[in-house]
């Protein structure tokens, strides 16, 4: 008894510091205000789908980057020339606009004779793998005029652009900011925003810092082309102008404190091939000055006394602790290749508007207490029970996101209805497993001790299966994939605790409680009742042989499949703007609301239009995605523009339109192949867990049914037009973690079976396994539902892209469990029995057991 009320006191200990984690994000300001500051600010976190927050357009300043290409080919063709003994005079040098062409390098040839040598010459080191030269080369009367090629100066701006994005977002993920929005805008700038951020100073000094960094050699007698840099200090040092070795070679970095001094420096990891260079370098010069430039500057410029092996090196400066962190950031996420300047600061308001995101909240609040009454309806007290051990999940794993410093966007909602799908399989499982044990005969407590041990196993095989992939997809993934993978592993393990320890707790405490005064040890015994229509109703479904029509099955799936795969190819997937950029407008409309706005728009048939509060009431900010992949891209968006300006210019006379730009995708350009990969090593992780858990041919079908099940919803999407945006990848996560959980419940039971009477035919065992998991099965697939209906049927187009599909997803995951995973493991599990192998691998007692009659 003792052990029991201590075991008691801890869960009621976890259960309350979960519920004091929530508590800030409910309190009302009132409570808040009479609390201490560093527990009411400790709160979860909402995306800019969600809260909006800061607004920051960044400018890239082509004029330094065209600058330095022209000085980059520039120094190259005239140091070649001079190793051909091409004499020139009068070097200058001049960028005097902004725009690109108008920076030239001009000197003047001795011998005109030489201009064919340097036309040569200029092309070959600046020739492109198009053949062209970047390179414009003018010769008159013997003076030479280089300037960069206008095609070449477009396509470098926009690789350095997509560059700079990447950059962006590495820097603003390692500070710890999540679901940042980073977004290319017009020809040369960089749209950021940032969720709940009211000041973003230290973003603005991150991101306004290009952390290039150069290794340069003090400048000698034999220096050709030399340079004056100063340090913090004022100090000036004659450098060479040519760069010994690139930062980009760096690998890591990290602020810390100096073994020596104790103050704070800044140390540095080169990849092997900067490592090479920098030990060959070093040995080569020692006794001379090696001066580290960052951003234009001498950081430090120590003496090289011997050789520096292993890629490892300090800067040393007057930096303060966060000084060095920050830097240390910034050489480990990369230099931006041109300085951006911050234009614009603004406050913009959520994604999806006020009005949508209520509706996608009450539907989501509707869904949870359909959950709730269901479960009450199906098991009654006990039912109750578990209902409440689900609130007290949601509100831990809301306390442990809170904990954790989580941003919660519709992607991580997405995860707490998968959580909650999980946590009420749990307790289905669980209720199945006493039920089964009490029409056996079992008194009340026995049959609740029996089947909670028997569901453990196979809850947490389920939860464990599920928890290798979404650990995968955060190790993996990006963005919104890793927001996502954290709610569903959180979720996990609480689901874990509150249907296997505190509702076990919960349901002997209420039968210990009934027979506490009860002396006939007869009504002791009496099994526990499970009385209700649903139940009496699922009992009837017994008997079914799923595997009879087997092959009609297997066929109609495969051909679904397939059916998919070419609705994949043709007409394919309607990407939203997060996929594909689009046209951003800017307006100012004086009598329309955010809500009048959105109606003007959705009435007159424009979907799938962003809109956003934007700084000062009444201004907006409109996203539109592209609309097709033809060639005449261009001329249909601008004719979408145009009516979408009409449209709203019919409503609001007085509407100003400030800005119309083109905006990038909100991933990153390796965002699919990320996903992807993500995807096969946690599919593969799945696969390894259930291969050593079970055997490979039950690991193969269930596996193999998650893959048809996926490829199906992917079909779906592209037949029904709907949405595929970050929202919709949350949803196909989302049907993997659900329907690999369905699967093993199925799995276990048959191997649970298969243990009792191996001998039985395969056929036999794995129709009685699946119809003795119907009712739970069912159970599950119908509590799931309640919770995405609302949500598919009143959330709107906030929640429209995770709701609908997965109840599709629902549907096939579970007619494939009941259908396929059992056809695909009969054909597999008979094809093992003709090679003479058996459909499990003994356990250890049976091999002891086995052992003890060898004589």
């Amino acid at each position: 008894m003792a052990r029991f009320s201590f075991r008691g006191f801890v869960y009621v200990l976890i259960v309350m510091l979960g519920l004091l984690s929530a508590a800030p994000n409910i309190l009302p300001q009132s409570i808040k205000q009479q609390l201490p500051t560093w527990y009411t600010t400790s709160t979860l976190s909402l995306g800019l789908d969600l809260q909006g927050g800061s607004h920051l357009l960044l400018a890239a300043d082509t004029n330094a980057l065209f600058e330095k290409q022209l000085n980059s080919f520039s120094s190259d063709l005239l140091s070649e020339l001079r190793s051909q003994n091409v004499r020139y005079t009068k070097t200058s040098h001049s960028l005097t606009h902004k725009d690109s062409r108008s920076g030239s390098v001009v000197f003047t040839l001795r011998s005109a004779d030489d201009a064919r040598k340097v036309k040569d010459t200029a092309y070959q080191i600046s020739a492109q793998p198009n053949g062209s030269s970047a390179l414009d080369v003018e010769i008159k009367q013997s003076t030479v005029t280089l300037t960069l090629n206008e095609l070449y100066t477009e396509q470098l701006v926009k690789d350095t652009l997509s560059r700079s994005v990447e950059v962006v977002r590495k820097r603003l993920n390692e500070t710890g900011l999540t679901e940042p929005s980073v977004t290319l805008q017009g020809k040369d700038a960089i749209l950021v925003q940032m969720p709940g951020m009211s000041d973003p100073t230290q973003v603005k000094k991150l991101l306004g810092t290009t952390a290039q960094m150069t290794f340069h050699w003090a400048a000698n007698s034999q220096s050709e082309q030399v340079m004056n840099k100063q340090d913090a200090a004022g100090n000036t040092y004659r450098l060479e102008q040519k760069v010994a070795l690139e930062g980009e070679h760096i690998t890591d970095a990290a602020g810390v404190l100096g073994s020596e001094n104790g103050q704070p420096v800044v140390t540095f990891r080169l990849d092997s091939a900067g490592a090479k260079q920098f030990a060959t370098m070093t040995r080569d010069n020692i006794g001379r000055v090696l001066a580290i430039v960052l951003d234009d500057k001498v950081v430090t410029a120590p003496v090289i006394n011997s050789v520096i092996p292993g890629g490892r090196g300090e800067i040393t400066g007057n930096f303060t602790l966060p000084e060095a962190g920050n830097t240390a950031l910034m050489l480990r996420t990369g230099a931006l290749p041109v300085p951006l300047n911050i234009i614009e600061e603004r406050t913009v308001g959520p994604d999806l508007g006020s009005d949508a995101i209520q509706t996608g909240v009450e539907s989501g609040v509707a869904g949870a207490l359909l959950v709730l009454a269901f479960m009450v309806a199906i098991y009654g007290r006990w039912g109750a029970i578990a209902s409440f051990a689900l609130c007290i999940n949601m509100a831990l794993v809301f306390g442990a996101l809170t904990l954790f410093g989580a941003t919660l966007t519709l992607p991580g909602i997405a995860g707490l209805i998968l959580t909650m799908g999980m946590a009420v399989d749990a307790n289905i499982l669980i209720n199945e497993r006493i039920r089964e044990e009490s029409k056996k005969g079992r008194p009340a407590a026995s049959a609740i001790e029996v089947g909670f041990d028997k569901a453990f196993a196979t809850i947490v095989d389920s939860n464990f299966t599920t928890l290798i992939a979404v650990s995968l997809l955060f190790m993996f993934g990006s963005g919104p994939i890793k927001g996502f993978a954290i709610t569903i592993a959180l979720g996990l393990v609480s689901s874990v605790f509150t249907a296997v320890a505190l509702t076990k707790m919960l349901m002997l405490r209420v039968v210990k409680s009934k027979h506490k005064n009860t002396q006939d040890r007869a009504q002791q015994r009496v099994p526990l009742r499970f009385s209700s229509p649903l139940l009496r109703l699922s009992d009837k479904l017994s008997g079914i042989n799923f595997l009879a029509k087997r092959k009609i099955a297997l066929a109609v799936s495969v051909v679904l499949t397939m059916l998919s795969i070419g609705l994949f190819a043709k007409p394919g997937l309607h990407y939203g703007v997060d996929f594909t950029g689009g046209t951003m407008i800017e307006l100012t409309a004086p009598t329309l609301t955010t809500d009048e706005l959105r109606n003007v728009i959705e009435s007159n048939g424009f979907d799938q239009i962003a809109i956003q509060e934007y700084g000062s009431e009444h201004h907006y900010l409109l996203r539109a995605p592209v609309l097709d992949n033809s060639g005449e891209l261009e001329n249909s968006n601008a004719k979408q523009t145009d009516a979408l300006k009409r449209a709203i210019s019919q409503a609001d006379s007085e509407v100003s339109f400030d800005k119309i730009d083109m905006v990038g995708p909100k991933v990153s350009g390796g965002f699919a192949e990320l996903s992807i990969l993500a995807l096969l090593i946690a599919g593969g992780g799945m696969l390894l867990y259930l291969w050593a858990r079970f055997e490979a041919h039950f690991a193969s079908a269930a596996l193999l049914t998650v893959i048809l099940d996926l490829t199906k919803t992917i079909g779906f999407f592209a037949l029904t037009g709907i949405e595929f945006n970050l929202t919709a990848v949350a949803a196909l996560l989302a049907l993997i973690g659900y329907s690999i959980n369905d699967k093993v419940v199925v799995l276990d039971r048959i191997r649970e079976l298969l243990r009792l009477d191996p001998n039985k035919p395969l056929a036999d065992t794995i129709n009685e396994a699946v119809n003795s998991t119907l009712s739970r099965t069912v159970f599950t697939s119908v509590t799931t539902l309640l919770a995405l209906l609302p949500m598919a049927i009143f959330g709107g187009d906030a929640v429209e892209s995770f709701a609908v599909p997965m109840v599709f997803a629902v549907v096939i995951g579970t007619s494939s469990t009941l259908f396929i995973t059992s056809t695909l493991l009969y054909l597999l599990g008979s094809r093992r029995e003709k090679q003479g192998k058996a459909q499990l691998k003994p356990t250890a007692e049976e091999i002891k057991a086995s052992l003890s009659h060898i004589p």
